[in-house]
């Protein structure tokens, strides 16, 4: 017996990556690397390339591990949804200071403008 088309789908490309941006609502930046063998010297290389990601919950942070899934075109850039957040960050929601400019001022003993500290 064989199924109907509307039940029977191909299963969705999956990718397992790290967050790397979560600044805009309802998307995420998602970094995949891949590793490879190369065809004529044999040296295995890394690849990484970042996708768009649909997160309509708001469930993934900036260094989480997640797993995404391919889906129809949601906007220009944008073909991948969020399935799951896989492991959570031990730095999400630590602000990591300017070390350049904190060495300077330890240097100088003068405060960074303004204009600076609000970067």
């Amino acid at each position: 017996m064989k199924e109907s088309p509307a039940t029977a789908r191909h299963p969705r490309r999956a990718m397992i990556g790290l967050v790397t941006s979560a600044k805009t609502r309802k998307t995420i930046t998602v970094e995949v690397e891949r590793t490879f063998r190369h065809r004529k010297y044999g040296k295995y290389l890394r690849k990484r390339k970042r996708y768009l990601v649909h997160d309509e919950a708001g469930a993934a942070r900036e260094g989480d591990a997640v797993e995404i899934a391919a889906t129809r075109p949601l906007s220009a850039r944008k073909r991948w949804c969020l399935l799951r957040v896989i492991s959570r960050s031990e730095l999400a929601g630590v602000e990591i200071g300017d070390a350049a400019a904190e060495i300077m001022q330890d240097i100088t003993g003068k405060k960074a403008p303004a204009s600076e500290e609000a970067r």
